[in-house]
């Protein structure tokens, strides 16, 4: 097998129609209620649209919760505010239906996978469709070491591909993507830090379950001794991911590019699917076009990736739980956009002035 090259990516992927824009914008001048009413209800609607290659937008009717799921060694420098190879039990709270995404999934009646892309436990210890494709256990140590080997890095990448290829043949109309990550923040401000060409400083944030003072020094220093590493492999976006990276955000950056080789959208969560989704851009430029930035984490490199980006987000609620339920409450919002431009009635006048038209061509055609 030939080497992957994520750089092939910008070929593969189309910018959405111009053509379709413009029928989406002048059926919104149309509709009966007035241009900025439904504020940013509007421009969801558009995008979709987009995604969909058609105008009205149909519903969003099989919406799917895909996380990919790691461990980093970095965390045992304690830098989170869980316990290094701890991810699992992340896992095993949302296959029980215990944690926040599971529960507004149950819901909302959306469907939550799985995917143990690097987790540092026993496969035993959780059911075999969320273990099976497991690159390897636990990412390396990125202030020191490779978070993995190329044929790591390529193998997470493909299985992202492979599962974006599952979700769109089976019917899914649209994703919410998010991590189960131990150390995973520290992995992304890092690869956000390094394609943002700024300073740890500037993109440590607390993680998802909040650290004092002390751990977020030690983050720091463990981010600005990763950038050291990551710093000379910037030309090579695989390359970046094997040094800093991990093999859930490997697989993620797959998923988001073959997502968008697919025309599948995706609606995106924090800081980890933001930092794949910078690699995915780097790779790809069109690409950002595909997905939707559903929340603001209040992690600054996140921030930092959606800006250059220009991925503005729908909601700001506060919610630094992770694992996909930022960007999952943001689904209804998507869904209400869709059904919206889809249902909302043109105003009468122009309905009528548009049958009268219609009337006039019939009668003509009667008399000829």
């Amino acid at each position: 097998m030939s080497r992957l090259n994520l750089d092939d990516f910008s070929d593969l992927i189309e910018r959405p129609d111009s053509g379709l824009r413009q029928r989406a914008e002048d059926r919104r001048a149309r509709l009966a209620v007035p241009p900025g009413a439904l504020g940013r209800l509007d421009e969801v609607g558009e995008w979709l649209s987009l995604a969909q290659g058609r105008v009205p937008v149909k519903p969003i009717d099989q919406p799917r919760v895909v996380l990919f799921a790691g461990d980093h060694a970095v965390a045992g420098l304690g830098v989170s505010g869980r316990a290094a190879g701890s991810a699992h039990r992340l896992v095993r709270a949302v296959l029980e239906g215990a944690s926040p995404v599971a529960v507004v999934a149950r819901q909302a009646g959306v469907q939550v996978r799985v995917v143990d892309a690097g987790l540092d436990c026993d496969p035993e210890l959780l059911p075999d469709d969320v273990v099976r494709h497991r690159v390897r256990r636990g990412s390396g140590r990125i202030d020191v070491e490779d978070a993995l080997t190329l044929d790591e890095t390529e193998r997470a990448v493909r299985l992202g591909m492979a599962i974006a290829d599952e979700e769109a043949d089976s019917g899914t109309d649209l994703v919410v993507l998010g991590d189960l990550s131990v150390g995973g923040t520290t992995a992304a401000s890092t690869l956000i830090a390094a394609l943002c060409g700024t300073d740890a400083s500037v993109v440590t944030g607390r993680g998802g379950a909040g650290i004092d003072d002390l751990a977020w020094m030690r983050k720091c220093a463990a981010i600005r001794d990763s950038l050291r590493r990551a710093r000379p492999v910037l030309g090579d976006q695989l390359e970046l991911l094997s040094a800093v990276g991990g093999a859930e955000l490997a697989a993620m950056t797959g998923f988001l590019l073959q997502s968008a080789t697919r025309r599948m959208p995706v609606i995106l969560d924090g800081v980890v699917s933001a930092a794949c989704a910078l690699v995915g851009q780097r790779a790809a430029y069109r690409a950002p076009d595909w997905w939707l930035a559903g929340q603001l984490s209040g992690e600054p490199a996140q921030a930092k990736a959606l800006d250059r980006m220009a991925l503005t987000p729908l909601l700001d609620h506060g919610v630094t739980a992770g694992e996909g339920t930022g960007a999952l409450l943001a689904l209804p919002l998507v869904r209400a956009a869709a059904v919206l431009a889809a249902e909302l009635p043109e105003k009468a006048a122009e309905a009528a002035e548009a049958a009268e038209q219609g009337e006039s061509a019939s009668v003509g055609d009667l008399g000829d």
